[in-house]
């Protein structure tokens, strides 16, 4: 592990297929997340060296994390050093994958039979994985995760605590689902990770998301995807298509910096039936200027003068 200034990084504490976690000695209730030049597929039954990728997965995980944290989303996010590491709260990894699905297509469709790929649900579809990679990671119900009694870092993982992360998994691929519409690509699914802050013992969404968490279709077209799905599809891994993989994968974490540019696109007008009604209708304008959402006031009775405030409707849309 080579140095980072500013940092005094201590032992690996652990190594999946793609990241290092290294303690920071100075700071106990921190870690140092390492991503790795390797690419992986089917439980790294397919593994590659895709120099650069570190650095591109570190950028977008980064992005992600902070477009998250603005919408009030928990997360482990500390802050970025250097090209291809992180700090982020020690978290006591709960051993489960939340995936969000908006469309069916990959293993879904081999679960269930007859479904068409393509299919799409309304509202997403949530389901949940046990990281067990001697058993291919087994879909677990609810129940299974509650009844598995995980105690991890001293908080007992129960039903509240399911819903938890039930409810921020479905927040997190709406707002990244929303965000990446601005971008004319289509969020078709993704996976999530949590973990029990050390120090807090908050349930934080946890991990990496970046372009191994996802699907991505440009303009919503399974041919133009940019995920990791063009490297499990490759009948064979030559220098050429890793150079398209990774194109692929700055592609992504180009767009990921878009996401961050605030774009004013949302506006809120509130039609008050009488000045009676300011008083009320002010709070909401600055209700919604703490979000950065501008909101204008009219007046107009909906019940007088019917047509003026039809008219009023009509300007902003």
């Amino acid at each position: 592990m080579e140095k980072i200034e500013g940092l005094k990084i201590g032992k690996k504490l652990n190594e999946g297929k793609t990241k290092e976690v290294y303690e920071l000695l100075d700071s106990p209730g921190q870690v140092l997340i390492k991503s790795k030049d390797q690419i992986t597929a089917g439980n790294a039954a397919r593994k590659d060296q895709m120099v650069g990728k570190a650095a591109i997965s570190t950028k977008t995980t980064v992005s992600v994390f902070k477009l998250l944290q603005d919408a009030g989303i928990k997360t482990a996010f500390e802050m970025q050093c250097g090209e291809t590491a992180f700090v982020a709260a020690n978290c006591h990894m709960i051993p489960i994958e939340w995936v969000c699905r908006r469309v069916a297509t990959g293993s879904f469709l081999k679960r269930n039979p007859g479904v068409k790929e393509g299919f799409k649900f309304l509202p997403p579809k949530m389901e949940m994985f046990l990281k067990d990679d001697a058993n291919n990671d087994p879909q677990w119900s609810e129940e299974q995760v509650i009844e598995a009694l995980f105690n991890c870092g001293g908080l007992q993982i129960e039903r509240c605590e399911v819903d938890i992360m039930n409810r921020t998994t479905l927040a997190v691929f709406e707002i990244l689902e929303k965000a990446w519409a601005t971008q004319d690509c289509t969020l078709v699914d993704m996976k999530v990770e949590f973990g029990v802050c050390a120090g807090t013992k908050e349930i934080l969404l946890a991990d990496v998301i970046d372009n191994d968490s996802w699907r991505l279709w440009p303009s919503g077209d399974r041919s133009l995807q940019k995920d990791k799905q063009v490297y499990r599809d490759l009948k064979e891994v030559t220098p050429e298509a890793l150079q398209i993989v990774k194109r692929n994968f700055e592609w992504v974490a180009d767009k990921v910096q878009n996401l961050l540019v605030t774009k004013t696109s949302v506006r809120v007008v509130v039609i008050m039936g009488s000045r009676s009604d300011l008083g009320h209708s002010q709070k909401i304008k600055q209700a919604c200027a703490n979000y950065g959402i501008p909101c204008e006031l009219r007046i107009s009775s909906a019940h007088k003068a019917t047509d003026e405030t039809l008219k009023i409707k009509a300007e902003y849309e």
